[in-house]
């Protein structure tokens, strides 16, 4: 049995200089051949988008290709740092602090335990790393441990580019599923591109009006938690109804484009999301920020993630819920105003409906909602691929089979809701995204715009060259004056 082990371990020791030629040129082949046929599979969709004209779905890609390169970058990373992190060394004392899974008792099995993490841990060095016994042997000459072993180094990655991928995959069906929720938008579009009157309804009395009707219901307390109640309800079913967009519809172009009666507002929305969904398909620096918490709190007996699992469900209902209210917002802001109007009721768009008074606030807490749910699934999954069901790092079943429903309802409840609800709402502020130009006149404005700033630029320094001369010449003809 010694020998069989020693003959084991001896296998797993093996370097490249005694590992057979053709075993090497395999190996590198299949890897060479997989990552040519996903690049070329990534060129030919990118030249796909280009010639449909899909601009903003081609720079989504890229902004994928730039996440798969910067996976790629942390992964060359923590290999080339490997042999530092193993001379890095603690005493094993340390490593019994915020630990995911909880040492055994003490006494004879916690001195085996001990034992048996310090050797799996020289073990693992033995085994992955292709030094030698030089550097596997640092830190237990010094009668301490390295501050981490290569097997979690090695499974460190492996979650990393899976949370990624899991992040960058499920954000495409999400995005599809809240763009397919538009579909009756684009039929009430049309018909009011028919109409004469472009949606605009002549009226007299306010209540009148099915929009106001459908929102105000009074004054008071009471009816505004009610209005609050119904917006959060109303979420789940029926979220924006045709008086819903054909009120929302004409305060933007009474707001932003009154001369143009006419205009689309469906494919102007539609644009602005495609462009929203490019920031939101990457993973910005907060959000490895939020990683890093997220990492640190994973300690045994505190259930940080079984209470963070909560944290993207409730903020979804209340963006959601938020969102709704700004529309009825709208409505009660034109039944204060006005009593009887003859002629066009007018919603008027305003940064005040929104938190801290910008919209794009709720596109960040989309982001992190996102993100965060990816991490729930992308962490699942890697437990138990990694260490199965039972292991103690996934926690009590029951906690974990919850946050992962948890986590694909409030996928389900952001494609179907929330993000709809973002597309159309998003633009009752008091600005306009350059969404509302076409690609060609959006890039003309932009290299226009940056055409300025250079001039600007290259005449504040000649006006300062010309001002530094002017005192030069004057400092001289007071010299001589006072010479």
């Amino acid at each position: 049995m010694a020998g069989g082990g020693g003959e084991a371990g001896a296998a797993a020791d093996i370097t490249l200089e005694y590992t057979p030629t053709w075993i090497v040129t395999s190996v590198c082949s299949v890897i060479v051949v997989i990552s040519l046929l996903f690049e070329r599979m990534l060129h030919r969709l990118g030249k796909r988008l280009l010639k449909r004209s899909r601009k903003t779905q081609y720079e989504a890609l890229l902004k994928i290709q730039k996440e798969l390169m910067l996976l790629g970058f942390i992964s060359l990373m923590l290999g080339v740092f490997q042999s530092a992190t193993q001379k890095i060394c603690v005493k094993e004392s340390v490593m019994h602090h915020l630990l995911p899974c909880p040492l055994p008792s003490s006494g004879h099995a916690g001195a085996k335990y001990g034992a048996a993490v310090f050797t799996g841990v020289l073990g693992g060095a033995r085994r992955l790393l292709s030094g030698g016994g030089a550097v596997d042997d640092y830190c237990l000459r010094k009668g301490k441990v390295p501050i981490l072993s290569l097997e979690a180094l090695h499974q460190l990655d492996i979650f990393i580019f899976n949370l990624a991928v899991t992040h960058v995959v499920l954000s495409l069906p999400t995005f599809v599923v809240g763009v397919a929720q538009t579909k009756n938008w684009r039929r009430w579009e049309e018909k009011l591109q028919l109409n004469d009157d472009c949606g605009r309804q002549m009226i007299k009395n306010v209540q009148e009006y099915k929009f106001v009707r459908d929102h105000f219901k009074g004054h008071g307390i009471y009816w505004k938690i009610f209005g609050w109640m119904r917006s959060f309800f109303k979420q789940f079913y029926g979220s924006v109804t045709e008086e819903d967009y054909t009120a929302m519809r004409l305060g933007f172009i009474a707001k932003h484009c009154r001369g143009n009666p006419k205009f689309n507002f469906y494919n102007y929305m539609i644009r602005a999301f495609e462009a929203d969904y490019k920031k939101v398909v990457g993973i910005s620096w907060y959000l490895w920020v939020l990683l890093m918490i997220l990492l640190l709190l994973n300690v045994h007996g505190w259930y940080i993630y079984t209470w963070l699992s909560l944290a993207p469900f409730i903020l979804l209902l209340a963006v959601g819920c938020k969102m709704e209210h700004v529309i009825t917002e709208l409505a009660v802001e034109v039944a204060q105003k006005h009593t009887a109007i003859e002629g066009d009721v007018v919603v008027a768009p305003s940064d005040d409906f929104f938190w801290f008074h910008r919209p794009k606030v709720v596109l960040y807490l989309i982001h992190f909602i996102l993100f965060q749910i990816a991490f729930e699934i992308a962490f699942f999954f890697w437990l138990l691929l990694a260490y199965g069901y039972k292991s103690c790092i996934m926690g009590k079943h029951a906690h974990a089979i919850a946050r992962l429903v948890l986590s694909v309802a409030s996928r389900i409840i952001c494609g179907y809701s929330t993000l709809p609800l973002y597309v159309i709402v998003s633009h009752m502020g008091s600005s306009f995204k350059k969404a509302i130009f076409d690609d060609n006149v959006s890039e003309d404005l932009v290299n226009w715009a940056q055409s300025a700033r250079r001039r600007k630029g290259k005449n504040k320094t000649n006006a300062d060259v010309a001002t530094s001369s002017t005192d030069e010449r004057h400092g001289g003809a007071v010299q001589m004056t006072s010479a």
